[in-house]
Formats: C-alpha cells, structure tokens, sequence
C-alpha cells in the first residue's frame, strides 16, 4: 500500500525528471542559423506548484544556491533578480554568450528558475502572487 509520503516524493522526483529532461530537449534541438527555442512550465495548481517549488528547493541545495543565485559562464552575458516577498527562490543560469534573463518575484514563498544555454536568449518573468512556481528552459543558436 502506498502512503502520502510515497505518492509525495514519487511527485518531487518526477517533477525534477521532468525539468531536466525538458531542459536536454532543448539541447538536442539542430543548429540553424541565428534561432531560438524556449520552453516554460508553470504548475496549473497548488499541490503541483507546491512539489515544483520543493523540487527547484532540492535543485538549489544539490548546487549550493542561496535565495536568489545567478550562475553564469560565457561571455556578454546579463541578469538580474528582484524579489519583493519572504521565501522566494529565484535561479538564473546561462551557458554560453549574450544571454540576458530577469526574474521578478512578488508575492511570498515562489520558486522559479531560469535556464539558458547557446547563446543569445532572452527570457523576461515576472511571478506574482504567493506559493507559485515555474521554470523556463532556453536555448539559442
């Protein structure tokens, strides 16, 4: 018989599967000339941004992020976070060259991340509203 805490961290564990294999969808995408992909997931409802939020959480810890984190490698690469609550999370990472991502949070308690590779993206989120949470997946060639 399966209990809560089974069924909960079965959810956790597949919303960060998820999230990772969107984010290698994107990476195996052709290089065609000057070009971009972006994909974004928002939970349609509380439980399921509840587990995104407490997957982006995990994500964080593995990687020794704080509240708001911003990692970047490349070169011209721009960025900013704003978080306007109490217990947000906010993760922007950008691989490669001329990226620019800002991440707007108000509200409390959002989680959302930022995930750029290639080069030249561009990615504008502004998350309002209290226990939200999200990612968005970019690549540009």
């Amino acid at each position: 018989m399966e209990t809560s805490m089974t069924r909960t961290i079965v959810r956790i564990l597949t919303a960060a599967l998820l999230a990772g294999s969107i984010g290698q969808a994107a990476l195996s995408v052709p290089a065609y000339a000057g070009g971009r992909v972006s994909v974004s997931f928002a939970p349609a409802n509380a439980e399921d941004a509840g587990l995104f939020a407490t997957g982006l959480r995990f994500y964080s810890l593995y990687r020794g992020l704080r509240d708001a984190d911003i990692r970047q490698r490349g070169h011209g690469n721009a960025a900013g976070i704003a978080q306007n609550g109490r217990g947000d999370l906010g993760i922007i990472e950008q691989r490669g060259n001329g990226h620019s991502a800002t991440l707007q949070q108000n509200g409390n308690d959002n989680a959302y991340g930022i995930f750029q590779f290639g080069r030249h993206t561009d990615d504008t989120i502004v998350q309002d509203g209290n226990g939200g949470s999200g990612a968005t997946f970019s690549y540009g060639w």
